[in-house]
């Protein structure tokens, strides 16, 4: 069992950076792969990134070039660093994890979610 719990969303405005965190318990987190998505406003829950046990990373179209994932083992902690954000970033950015997760990006794939942390880009 693997609890993930997000933090560092807020208010921004378009231009800026913000650094999500997410705490995961369990000795094993090492082991999972993690990924980072998003729901905005009226819309379907989306991929941002994803990061292997390998730290091998894929990214959305949408965020590439502007977010990075990484993770620290030794903290049990993943990150999302958002830079040069944009007014369409704005949405709730949930943690998830998963033992292989077999189809990157695709939602169903992740067995572990957190409760989410809201990200709002003023204009």
């Amino acid at each position: 069992q693997v609890q993930l719990v997000e933090s560092g969303g807020g208010l921004v405005q378009a231009g800026g950076s913000l650094r999500l965190s997410c705490a995961a318990s369990g000795r094993t987190f090492g082991w999972y792969v993690m990924a980072w998505f998003r729901q905005g406003p009226g819309k379907e829950r989306e991929f941002v990134a994803h990061i292997s046990w390998s730290n091998s990373t894929y990214y959305a179209d949408s965020v590439k070039g502007r977010f990075t994932i990484s993770r620290d083992n030794a903290k049990n902690t993943v990150y999302l660093q958002m830079n040069s954000l944009k007014p369409e970033d704005t949405a709730v950015y949930y943690c998830a994890a998963d033992a292989s997760a077999v189809r990157v990006g695709v939602p169903s794939a992740y067995e572990y979610w957190g409760q989410g942390t809201q990200v709002a880009v003023s204009s």
